[in-house]
Parts: C-alpha cells; sequence; structure tokens
C-alpha cells in the first residue's frame, strides 16, 4: 500500500514538472530564450528524470519484476527513456531543440498512461511463464530507449521538413508607397535583399543543426534497436525454439530497421542529406508506431498483448 500511495505520488509530480517544462517553453515563444529560462527547463527535466526513475524502482521492488511486462508500464518507461535522450546532447542549441521534442513526447505517454488507460491495466501482474526470462530486461529495455530516440530524431527531421517547405516567410517586403527619386528606391532594395539574406542564412543555419541533431539522435535510436531485435532473436530462440518467427511484431521491426538503416545509408552520400534523409526519417517516425502501437491493437501472433496486456514475449 505505501509504494502504491508513493508511486502516485511520483506520478503526480513528474507529470506536474513536464508540464511546467512545456509552459516554460511556451514561454520563449514570447520573448527570448534566456540562460536562466535554459537552465530551468534544464534542472525542470533532471527532477522529471529522477521522479520518474523513482516511480519505476518503486514498482519494481513491490512488483518483484522488471516493471516492462503491460502497455502501462512500458510507456511510463518510454516516458522515462525520452528524458534520458533529452540528456544526450551537450550543446546548449541543440539541447533546446531536442527539448522541445522530448518535453511534449514525455507527457503525452505519461498523460495517455495514466489518463487513457483502465485502473485494471495500472495494477502490476505476474509474469506469465514465457516473460520470466533475464532476456527481459535486455531486449524489451532497448527496444524501448529504441523507440524513443528515433522518435525524437524522426520529428526533428519533421521539423526540418516544415522549415523548409514553409511558403510563408516572414520576409520584408517594399512598402506600397510612392518611392520619390531613384536613391530611395535603391536603398530600399538595398534593405530588401539584405533581409531576405539574413534570413535565408538564419534558415540554412538551423536546418543544418536540425539536420544534424536527428542525425545522432537516430544513430543513437538504431544502435538500441539493432541490440534490442538482436537479445530478442536470441529469447525466441530459447522461448520457442526458432530465432525469427516472421510474426507482426518482429515483422515491423524488421520494417522499422531497414527503414532507418536507408537513413543511415543516404546519409553517406552528401546530395542526399537534409530534406531527401529527413523524408525518410519522416516515414519512420510513423512505421515505429505502428511497430509498436499499432500491432498490439489487432492482437495476433507471438507478440500479442490482448487488450493491450502483455501475455506472451
Amino acid at each position: 500500500m505505501i509504494f502504491a500511495t508513493l508511486e502516485h505520488i511520483l506520478t503526480h509530480i513528474s507529470f506536474s514538472i513536464i508540464s511546467i517544462v512545456i509552459m516554460i517553453h511556451l514561454m520563449t515563444l514570447l520573448v527570448h530564450q534566456t540562460v536562466v529560462l535554459f537552465h530551468l527547463s534544464e534542472k525542470a527535466m533532471m527532477a522529471t528524470f529522477f521522479c520518474i526513475t523513482g516511480l519505476l524502482v518503486t514498482r519494481w521492488i513491490y512488483s518483484r519484476h522488471l516493471p516492462l511486462s503491460d502497455l502501462y508500464e512500458s510507456l511510463m518507461f518510454l516516458s522515462w527513456s525520452f528524458s534520458i535522450i533529452h540528456m544526450f546532447p551537450k550543446r546548449r542549441n541543440q539541447k533546446s531543440y531536442l527539448s522541445a521534442i522530448t518535453a511534449p513526447s514525455a507527457i503525452f505517454t505519461q498523460g495517455f498512461a495514466t489518463s487513457g488507460l483502465s485502473t485494471e491495466m495500472h495494477q502490476s501482474a505476474i509474469l506469465v511463464p514465457a516473460l520470466q526470462s533475464q532476456w527481459l530486461m535486455m531486449h524489451v529495455s532497448m527496444m524501448l530507449l529504441s523507440y524513443a530516440a528515433l522518435l525524437c530524431g524522426s520529428l526533428l527531421s519533421v521539423a526540418l521538413l516544415v522549415i523548409t517547405f514553409r511558403k510563408n516567410l516572414d520576409i520584408p517586403r517594399k512598402s506600397n508607397h510612392l518611392l520619390i527619386g531613384s536613391f530611395s528606391f535603391v536603398n530600399e532594395k538595398r534593405s530588401v535583399l539584405q533581409n531576405t539574406s539574413f534570413i535565408n542564412y538564419h534558415r540554412y543555419q538551423l536546418t543544418q543543426q536540425l539536420d544534424q541533431c536527428s542525425y545522432r539522435v537516430i544513430s543513437l535510436g538504431f544502435t538500441f534497436l539493432t541490440i534490442g531485435i538482436l537479445s530478442g532473436a536470441v529469447w525466441a530462440n530459447e522461448a520457442w525454439g526458432s530465432y525469427w518467427n516472421w510474426d507482426p511484431k518482429e515483422t515491423w521491426a524488421f520494417i522499422t530497421w531497414t527503414i532507418f538503416a536507408i537513413y543511415l545509408h543516404s546519409r553517406t552520400n552528401q546530395s542526399f542529406q537534409g530534406v531527401d534523409s529527413a523524408i525518410v526519417a519522416s516515414i519512420g517516425f510513423l512505421i515505429i508506431w505502428i511497430c509498436y502501437f499499432g500491432v498490439n491493437l489487432l492482437g495476433i501472433g507471438l507478440h500479442s498483448y490482448g487488450s493491450f496486456t502483455l501475455t506472451t514475449n
């Protein structure tokens, strides 16, 4: 009872802190980001990380198994993974871009886990025999960490595409009043060209930073995904006698791996960097949700969660 109460308190505290982080990001839309706001958001994300960590450890203690056995626990672990990914970049500008992705992602997953699922699904259950393996921690944790990293990297690529293809740029235009004298006309034309060049240069720098940040986060997620798939294959061989069974979960995991392998391969060619590779990553964003959440809705295959409750590996 004490552990359940502590878990409930930590859940609400972490949710409230993430809400504050989002409010800070909204404030930066109205005023220029200051060092105070940046450090405040960083401390808030650190507090969120420790609260969710405490929540997972508490659930681990009283359930006596790693909290990765059902949809609720996996969503809370995914929210914790977003806070981990937030700490990955060291540069302030990259951390700012990533924080704008990780904070909403964390509050969305945690909000859905606490409010979108039934109360019965929040209760911890005894692991079924198929999940009573040392591979549970290795396989599931790596997969969820990879989902978090790949989702963040994909959203950064989506942001790059939005900025690149946005048509209505805030470029100063010539005033409509009658210009008197060629000197005035030349000065205004020169001013417009300078402002346009500055905006285009700023947009170019922003897209380059988003592209590099997206590439680094996706590379990290791809590494986690590869480890997760390999460890899952070993676990499947122990549980079912076969390394690969081509059930829906495994198939979509392979499709996800292939999409991001194509993304990383396209990055080796400089002409495909930027928009072209971002399009591939954006497609990967949809594929990840199908692999993680969509397949579970079908309720079929060896990885069937059946009514959002994990019953098999």
